[in-house]
């Protein structure tokens, strides 16, 4: 077992997966949730329990936190009984959360006040790399912080990049999140282009997967669509807060991208006409609605 103290905050549709694989490789755990259940499940599978962000600092050498945005990552880490509270120098703290940039780098320097190192650490992968242990990890921050936790980033992530200084990962992962969406949107107009021109989808998706298209969108999301199947995966509303973030930064460094922006207004669409929870590939749902049909099911 490694001697190595985690604590992880944000066990949700990513964070309990990878929480529990840390577990599985022997560290030493203390988790926090909004939501009691998910806790419990953990701690019976050997997590130790904690009431408050601040807990689970004072109790780990490292702290991770997985949480849906921006606002949530500041409040717990620099609110009330936050992780800023119960700090210690020497403790690594970790964002695998998908944030702002800049609040990334304000998260750093107030934790570098007290001697603790950051890492913004977002991942890629979806709930199949989380559960498995396969996540890619873009990792902005301290050098010498992420050789004292590659340990345990081994124990999440099969790919693992140093980008550069504070909020380096979170402008890696903006652009793992433009790539994303153009992908799922291309496969949504394909798969309606393809049926609506008398072609068979899922045909079409296997011919174009052995050529220059293809990609892992194509190669894990259409048989799921196939078979009706909408249900994330990744959620159109974390895909569209994300995409937002893309479109705030952009704005804040003088960035014209058009293609985001319509991706942005496209999710946004999406989650306006109650689309939010279904997985990122749902946005073949607009596509539809544009084009009066809807994808047949196998």
């Amino acid at each position: 077992m490694s001697t190595l103290r985690l604590g992880y905050i944000g066990l949700g549709l990513m964070g309990k997966p990878m929480a529990r694989n840390l577990l599985k490789a022997g560290f030493p755990l203390v988790v926090h949730n909004r939501s009691r259940q998910k806790v419990e499940e953990l701690v019976r599978q050997g997590a130790c329990a904690a009431e408050s962000p601040r807990e689970v600092a004072e109790r780990s050498d490292v702290v991770f936190t997985n949480l849906p945005d921006t606002p949530d990552v500041l409040k717990v880490v620099l609110g009330e009984n936050g992780v800023l509270s119960g700090a210690h120098p020497g403790m690594i703290f970790v964002d695998n959360s998908t944030i702002k940039p800049a609040a990334s780098r304000e998260i750093y320097a107030r934790l570098a006040d007290v001697g603790v190192q950051s890492l913004d650490a977002p991942v890629s992968g979806g709930d199949v790399g989380a559960q498995q242990g396969t996540l890619s990890i873009m990792v902005g921050g301290d050098a010498d912080a992420l050789e004292k936790v590659a340990p345990a980033f081994l124990a999440i992530g099969k790919t693992i990049t140093y980008i550069g200084g504070p909020g380096a990962g979170q402008v890696a992962k903006a652009c793992n999140q433009i790539m994303v969406a153009a992908q799922m949107l291309a496969m949504g107009e394909l798969m309606i282009f393809a049926q609506k021109a008398g072609a068979d989808p899922e045909k079409v998706v296997d011919a174009v997967r052995g050529g220059a298209a293809q990609c892992w969108t194509l190669d894990v999301k259409p048989q799921r669509l196939l078979a009706g199947n909408r249900a994330p995966g990744f959620r159109s509303s974390l895909q569209s807060k994300d995409l937002n973030i893309v479109m705030e930064t952009a704005r804040e460094y003088g960035i014209s991208l058009p293609g985001a922006g319509l991706l942005a207004q496209l999710y946004a669409a999406l989650c306006a006409n109650g689309g939010g929870d279904l997985d990122n590939s749902g946005i073949i749902a607009v596509v539809e609605a544009l084009n009066n049909t809807e994808l047949k099911h196998s």
